[in-house]
């Protein structure tokens, strides 16, 4: 049986972990593989970890994963895909598929570009929106829309990353983008961050904040945040008080679902402990995953 291993190619962003915990951690600033799997189960999600892993550094000995395990959309929850195939152009930023009860699908930030992933991405319901949530993760937007034939979206503080735009959000305030989806303008980690709320129940929330293995809890990316944390805070307390959902869905970090009452106080008590936070230089390394 092959061994796994994890190359120097790692950048550390996290993705692998989040597919096979247990399986692969965190040593001196980069993934390994802590343990060979035992079962079919773990093999698949090491597979999983190296199709999501967007510098390809999980690997076995023999080279390549079985093309015939790559998961990719694989199903979160009832609505929600994500899209693994990380691309390096938006900092291995995860992506995610949202169907509707239209029968159609939206996608949420993007992945790595490739036609025969376009197609992969477009079976489950055909593509009718690319949701950008900020300027980090525009790349491939207007190749996925353009393939879609589909409407590409971005907030009109980052819109200089994707200036051909097909929608833009404006100013403050929540926009409908969709029956029962809704851009929320977060200016805080750029200018024009957004998070998308979806049927009381899924937050893609870009990286505005996302869920934290270390601390048990809604994080802020202090040390990555581009525009302003101050900024953030605000948007944070603005939004707190609005927003209901059960699924926390990052561009960066891990996922988590709670109950709606439970992630509505965790948000309210992210909004006040990031007004506490002060700017402080961008140190990749200081993020708690």
């Amino acid at each position: 049986m092959d061994g796994w291993y994890v190359d120097d190619r790692c950048v550390n962003c996290d993705v692998a972990r989040q597919f096979a915990p247990g399986l692969i951690d965190e040593s001196h600033g980069r993934s390994r593989v802590s343990r060979q799997p035992v079962d079919e189960a773990e093999t698949r999600r090491l597979h999983a970890a190296a199709f999501a892993c967007p510098t390809r550094s999980v690997r076995t000995d023999s080279g390549e994963p079985d093309p015939a395990l790559d998961p990719f959309p694989l199903a979160l929850d009832d609505d929600v895909l994500i899209c693994g195939h990380n691309s390096r152009h938006t900092a291995g930023a995860n992506s995610y598929l949202l169907t509707r009860p239209t029968g159609t699908a939206m996608m949420i930030d993007t992945p790595r570009w490739s036609p025969a992933l376009a197609e992969r991405y477009a079976a489950p319901a055909p593509v009718t929106d690319v949701l950008l949530t900020h300027r980090d993760h525009a790349a491939h937007g207007r190749r996925y829309a353009d393939h879609f034939g589909a409407r590409l979206w971005i907030h009109e503080g980052d819109l200089d990353a994707a200036p051909d735009a097909d929608r833009v959000i404006h100013g403050p305030e929540a926009m409908e983008v969709g029956e029962g989806v809704t851009a929320h303008p977060v200016p805080g980690h750029t200018l024009g961050s957004v998070l998308y709320v979806a049927d009381d129940r899924y937050c893609f929330s870009g990286d505005s904040f996302y869920w934290s293995r270390a601390s048990g809890d809604l994080e802020v990316v202090q040390s990555v945040t581009w525009y302003s944390i101050e900024e953030l805070a605000a948007s944070l307390a603005r939004v707190a008080g609005r927003l209901r959902f059960e699924w926390v869905l990052p561009g960066h970090g891990d996922r988590r679902r709670l109950p709606a009452e439970e992630m509505s106080r965790r948000l309210r008590d992210l909004a006040r402990r990031t007004g506490l936070l002060r700017p402080r230089p961008v140190d990749f390394t200081a993020v708690r995953w």
